[in-house]
């Protein structure tokens, strides 16, 4: 049985989180679908579609990822996720939990591009 329900949301990580949610917010007119600057997530899109989202970046995290998404596919269970990855030899970083958020995890394909997966957090 398939891990992967859909493409939830492709993310771009931003520097300048305030400048990039005005440029998709008002600038491109994009509708928003989720907003929270305390975790540094802004998503834009329609009810039921694969959504647009921003990523607050830390410098402290290391140089900033550019020129490319990451796409974030739906799953019901992400450490479920995690540990089927592991089992088929794929490199799986560990599976993180925001509170009342999101869980997720992510993997990386054959030319090391990540790809994340996320479940409701009440997924353990």
């Amino acid at each position: 049985m398939p891990q992967f329900k859909n493409v939830n949301v492709v993310q771009y990580h931003v520097l300048n989180f305030k400048a990039a949610k005005k440029f998709y917010q008002e600038t491109l007119e994009w509708p928003v679908a989720f907003d929270s600057d305390e975790a540094g997530w802004f998503e834009l899109g329609n009810p039921n579609e694969t959504h647009v989202a921003i990523n607050r970046w830390d410098p402290a995290w290391g140089p900033q990822p550019l020129h490319g998404a990451i796409a974030v596919l739906t799953v019901d269970d992400a450490h479920a996720t995690s540990a089927a990855l592991k089992a088929k030899g794929i490199k799986v970083d560990d599976v993180v939990a925001i509170p009342g958020m999101v869980t997720y995890g992510t993997f990386y394909d054959l030319e090391g591009n990540k790809i994340q997966f996320a479940s409701m957090p009440s997924a353990a």
